[in-house]
């Protein structure tokens, strides 16, 4: 597709790499609706977009909220005057061991269900209902092509004290594929792009050491940024032939 052709939502857009998209995307030409809860970061957005040959539409969405999401895309629909594409990369970290045995005192403690429930509920469920309603919308308008891209992540492969967001990355990855199948005959292709570690303000809190050690391991030698990010979620948004597949952009580190 080309991109100014686009009338595209992108999710987690108040920051990192969703703001890069949103303004990458009115740059070519194209319509955003970008949601975020923050809506200080996506007031910024939108003024940074502000002439350029595209335009950015902003709106408060919490992704894990079906309600809000249902009312979203139908917001989205009607400012942008259709809607042909969606970039699902709302996601946060609540990261932790599954069990922790304190080398001091002895203490086993476990990740807590909230923490659990958190990030599931945004990255897995909070995509998946996007993704449903975006594209029935899509359906019902009659608009085709169409084209969905997952935001996934290495951390699918299995990542140490990130067991949450592990699964909801894979089961995304999963349902790139399945959803590429169910969404053919209706003319959406249906791509992912795993990110490795990106400069982000999700990555900048890591404790450092860590963080030390992740950048070691990198075969390019550095951490990514959402420039990085961007040049392949362009390819899957451009290639009209890529279809049900997850595209890893980590400099060659593989967890």
């Amino acid at each position: 597709m080309e991109l100014s052709s686009l009338k595209i939502i992108v999710t987690g857009a108040a920051q990192g790499m969703g703001a890069h998209f949103a303004k990458r995307l009115a740059e070519a030409g194209a319509q955003v609706a970008a949601g975020d809860v923050n809506e200080e970061g996506l007031a910024q957005v939108a003024s940074s977009a502000q002439g350029l040959p595209g335009k950015v539409h902003t709106r408060r969405l919490d992704v894990s909220d079906e309600a809000d999401v249902a009312a979203f895309v139908e917001w989205a629909a009607s400012s942008m005057g259709g809607l042909n594409g969606l970039i699902n990369n709302a996601g946060i970290l609540r990261d932790g061991l599954l069990v922790k045995k304190d080398r001091t005192t002895g203490e086993v403690t476990k990740l807590s269900k909230a923490q659990w429930d958190a990030v599931i509920g945004v990255n897995l469920t909070g995509a998946t209902l996007i993704a449903r309603d975006a594209v029935a919308k899509m359906v019902n308008l009659g608009q085709r092509p169409g084209v969905v891209v997952n935001m996934s992540s290495i951390a699918r492969h299995g990542n140490r004290g990130q067991s949450n967001y592990s699964a909801a990355k894979a089961a995304l990855a999963a349902n790139t594929r399945t959803w590429a199948r169910e969404f053919a005959g209706f003319g959406v292709r249906v791509g992912a792009v795993a990110p490795g570690m990106i400069e982000t303000p999700m990555t900048q809190g890591m404790n450092q050491k860590a963080r030390d050690a992740l950048v070691a391991a990198i075969p390019v030698g550095r951490v990514g940024v959402p420039e990085d990010i961007w040049l392949a979620v362009k390819f899957v948004l451009e290639c009209d032939y890529l279809n049900g597949e997850t595209i890893d952009v980590d400099g060659g580190l593989q967890m």
